[in-house]
């Protein structure tokens, strides 16, 4: 079985592939507030969060002993 920081990094990955999924970039793509694309705004934001959460599992994970 999994330990809980493998299960949790291995969601994460799978988070991050939905997010980064062609056809969820490409809905992102067409949506645009005051004709400026949402394209970048969302790729930065995706990257940071699964970034900043593999950085609070793997903190988390040295922290408890697990």
């Amino acid at each position: 079985m999994l330990d809980r920081r493998t299960a949790r990094l291995l969601t994460l990955a799978l988070v991050a592939l939905i997010l980064f999924h062609p056809p969820i970039l490409v809905l992102v793509d067409r949506i645009a507030l005051a004709d400026v694309p949402l394209l970048p705004f969302y790729l930065f934001s995706a990257w940071a969060l699964v970034i900043g959460a593999c950085a609070v599992i793997v903190e988390r994970a040295g922290e408890g002993g697990e």
